[in-house]
C-alpha cells in the first residue's frame, strides 16, 4: 500500500510541476525579455531539421496505404475510388499523429538530451546566476518553434503523402490521373482540414513542453540525461495519441 501511495503521489508532483512549466512558459512568451535569435535558430532547428524525416515518412505511409487500399478495393471493384478512401483520414487523424510522432522521436528527444545536458552540467544554474531566466531563454524559443511548424509540417506531409498515393495509384494500380484527383476533392470537407490543421497545433505543444519538462528535471550525471531523453521520447508518443483522442472527441463536438 505504501509502494502504492507513493507512485501516485510522484505521478501528481510530476504532473503539477509539468503544468507549472506550461503556464510559466506561456507567461514568458507575451512577457519581455524577447531572446529573438533563440527563437529563431529553434524555428530553423524543429522546422527544417525534422523536415527530411517527416516528408519520407508521409511519402512512404501514403504510398503503401494507397496499395494496401487499391487491393482490397479489387475484390469491390472499386479501385478507382482509392484516392476517396483514404484522403479525409490522411489529412484528419494519420497527418497530425505520424508527424506528432516523428517529432516526439525527434525534436523531444533533442531536447530533452540538450536541456538535461545543461541541467547536469551546472549551465541552467549558471544562467540563474547571470540574471537569465531560464524559462524565456531556453524554454519559450523551443515552444513557439515546436507549436507552429507542427502545422507547418504536418500540410507539408499531407501533400506529400497525397503525392505518394498518387504515384500508387496511377503507377501501380493503372488509376486514371484526373479520377484520383476528382475522387479525392469530393470526398474533402472543409470541417476535416480545420480538423488537420488545428490538431498539430496542440500536439506541438505538449511535445515541446514534455521534453522541457523531463530535461529540466534530468538528474543523475550522464546516465540520467540518457534516462531523460527515454522517457521524453515515450511519454511524447504517448501523450501524441492520447491528445489526438481527446482533441478529435472535442472538435467532432464544435465543428461536425
Amino acid at each position: 500500500m505504501t509502494v502504492i501511495v507513493r507512485l501516485v503521489k510522484s505521478i501528481l508532483l510530476e504532473v503539477q510541476e509539468y503544468m507549472k512549466l506550461c503556464a510559466a512558459a506561456v507567461r514568458g512568451t507575451f512577457s519581455r525579455p524577447f531572446y529573438w535569435h533563440d527563437i529563431v535558430e529553434q524555428f530553423e532547428a524543429i522546422g527544417l531539421g525534422s523536415l527530411t524525416v517527416v516528408v519520407l515518412t508521409r511519402f512512404f505511409t501514403g504510398a503503401v496505404l494507397a496499395l494496401q487500399s487499391g487491393m482490397t478495393l479489387d475484390q469491390f471493384g472499386a479501385r478507382p475510388f482509392v484516392g476517396r478512401l483514404i484522403s479525409a483520414s490522411m489529412i484528419k487523424e494519420l497527418g497530425p499523429v505520424l508527424t506528432g510522432l516523428m517529432l516526439a522521436g525527434r525534436v523531444g528527444s533533442g531536447i530533452a538530451a540538450e536541456l538535461g545536458s545543461m541541467v547536469v552540467t551546472d549551465q541552467v544554474s549558471a544562467l540563474r546566476a547571470l540574471g537569465t531566466d531560464p524559462m524565456r531563454k531556453l524554454v519559450v524559443p523551443r515552444l513557439l518553434a515546436g507549436t507552429f511548424m507542427a502545422p507547418v509540417l504536418t500540410v507539408i506531409a499531407d501533400a506529400v503523402g497525397i503525392l505518394g498515393r498518387w504515384v500508387v495509384a496511377v503507377f501501380q494500380l493503372r488509376v486514371a490521373s484526373s479520377l484520383y484527383w476528382t475522387s479525392i476533392t469530393e470526398d474533402l470537407y472543409m470541417e476535416d482540414v480545420w480538423m488537420g490543421l488545428i490538431k498539430p497545433f496542440i500536439v506541438g505543444f505538449v511535445i515541446v513542453t514534455i521534453g522541457c519538462h523531463v530535461g529540466l528535471r534530468t538528474t543523475g550525471g550522464t546516465q540520467g540525461v540518457g534516462r531523460a531523453t527515454t522517457n521524453a521520447v515515450v511519454w511524447a508518443s504517448v501523450m501524441v495519441i492520447a491528445v489526438d483522442f481527446f482533441i478529435t472527441r472535442l472538435l467532432f463536438t464544435l465543428i461536425y
